[in-house]
């Protein structure tokens, strides 16, 4: 292992491995959590079709947020500060989110939740960057992120089985446990670092930024229940547009007055850094939005079992433990573009393949797209953190970063966003079909039914079976895969072609060197 940096010892590598990787895990058990429970939460809380979706998108959307201003703060005022602070209020909030009375203060403290990942996070992966270098570092970082792996292949399972016997309470409790074991390694073992060379917060730059993501995907949210020309979406999306607007014309200015923007434009000069970021996002359509819906539609509708829905979860993605290692290998005879490539297109084809699957298939049925979807999805995630940081020149690898992991979940906030309308929308329109005469009723069903409300999605509509229902969802799904399928597919075209630019900072080496 490389030569830690001077103000830690060799012996606290171990320890600050740790202590990031139990922070890492407890990142997607606060993103899986809500929507296994989501049933339970809704019979307890209460709430609208819109608030239910904020049960999920409020985490999303200010972890993204956030992601980059707490890097910065990080640099300022300490990484080890902000990791054991970020991992204090993910504490605090867990314990406030079981207390919670309604959906509307659940949400806002599901917010206050993603900004504690994102501060633990940014915080230990700048001190964890900081204790190791060269090969060790994208090992290291790959240690990070199988414990995501983790979190998403076992996170589902576990959350479902604690929800059925001891309510959904102790699944939002649960992050927080992991959250206190990390707090006590790093307390101990991390050494205290800053950048000497960092410069005041981006203040406007990160307000700008925030508002953006929150006014556009308030739009996105809005529209199923709205439509998408009314002043409840049309306002906010203006807002993004303008505050996008802002955002933009500040990190300029900041940039040509020698300043130290949130976001260094000129990165974009390099393709493969936009095709990396392209990357980012594209888990997002064919994988992580799965991990909302498909609990959704296993639990809330079809009635499986919580067990049974989480060993299907877990063949979606599970492969992600797996993957890393073969993706490695596999750059070394062929170029990261074509491995991510193919990786997209396995994706894309298990995306077709699920959208076929109808209410009675069974396990053995499901396991087929699942495992290809997550094969496919594994081989990209495996090498794009690594490629994060390669594709740039060494000096501008931090940013880089942070710019990846924002682009990372704040795409996969405005997936969520974007493919739950659009299903509550198709859902809406197969329902029309099914009862022309249910008028507004179709859609309110609509909004109910893509929530995992099946009681009063039938309520609204008297002289539906149950039968009726699920097959209108089986169908509306499935013209939801095959749209998801096309912008992976196209995002996999796209990524290729940037990718097999030249490769100037030597990423393909360093991948297979620091994971082979």
């Amino acid at each position: 292992m490389a030569s830690p940096s001077p103000s830690s010892s060799c012996a606290d590598v171990p320890w600050v491995l740790a202590a990031v990787c139990l922070a890492g895990l407890a990142m997607p058990l606060s993103f899986t959590g809500p929507a296994v429970v989501l049933p339970l939460l809704r019979e307890a809380l209460g709430g609208s079709p819109v608030g239910l979706h904020w049960a999920t998108n409020a985490f999303m959307l200010s972890f993204g947020a956030a992601l980059m201003a707490a890097g910065a703060l990080a640099d300022n005022v300490g990484r080890r500060r902000v990791f054991l602070g970020g991992l204090l209020l993910a504490v605090a909030s867990g314990a406030a989110l079981a207390c919670a009375p309604n959906l509307l203060v659940f949400n806002l403290l599901r917010g206050v939740q993603g900004l504690a990942a994102a501060a633990a996070l940014a915080g230990g992966s700048a001190a964890l960057a900081q204790v190791v270098q060269g090969t060790a570092r994208t090992r290291a970082f790959g240690w990070l992120g199988a414990s995501f792996g983790a979190g998403l292949a076992f996170g589902p399972l576990a959350e479902g089985l604690l929800g059925d016997s001891l309510g959904w309470r102790a699944v939002v409790l649960l992050p927080g446990l992991v959250s206190v074991s990390a707090f006590a390694i790093g307390a101990w073992r991390m050494p205290a670092s800053r950048s000497i060379a960092a410069t005041r917060l981006d203040g406007a730059g990160t307000l700008a930024f925030t508002l953006a993501l929150g006014l556009l995907t308030l739009g996105v949210l809005q529209a199923p229940a709205h439509g998408w020309g009314t002043a409840q979406v049309v306002v906010p999306l203006a807002g993004a547009a303008l505050a996008a607007l802002l955002f933009v014309r500040t990190e300029a200015r900041l940039l040509r007055q020698g300043g130290q923007p949130m976001l260094d434009m000129t990165l974009f000069r390099y393709p493969r850094f936009v095709g990396v970021q392209l990357l980012a996002a594209a888990p997002a359509y064919g994988f992580v939005v799965l991990l909302v819906l498909l609990p959704i539609r296993f639990i809330g509708l079809e009635g499986r079992s919580s067990w049974e829905a989480g060993q299907l979860m877990l063949l979606l993605s599970g492969p992600i433990l797996l993957m890393p290692g073969i993706a490695a290998r596999l750059v070394g005879r062929w170029s990261a573009a074509a491995v991510c490539a193919a990786g997209l297109v396995l994706c894309a084809a298990g995306l077709l393949w699920l959208g076929r699957c109808g209410p009675a298939t069974g396990v053995r049925g499901y396991a087929g797209p699942l495992l290809a979807i997550g094969l496919g999805v594994g081989l990209p995630w495996g090498l794009m953190d690594g490629l994060a940081v390669s594709v740039v020149p060494r000096e501008r690898a931090g940013m880089a970063a942070g710019i990846f992991n924002t682009v990372r979940v704040a795409g996969e906030g405005i997936a969520l966003a974007l493919v739950g309308a659009g299903l509550g929308a198709l859902l809406a329109d197969q329902l029309g079909h099914a009862f022309p005469g249910a008028g507004p009723a179709a859609a309110q069903a609509a909004q109910r039914l893509a929530t995992g409300d099946l009681a009063q999605a039938l309520a609204l509509l008297p002289g539906a079976t149950r039968a009726d229902l699920l097959h209108a969802y089986a169908l509306a799904f499935g013209r939801l895969t095959q749209v998801l399928a096309g912008v992976t597919l196209a995002t996999a075209g796209v990524v290729f072609l940037f990718l097999r630019t030249p490769d100037l900072h030597g990423a393909e080496g360093q991948l297979a060197a620091g994971q082979g």
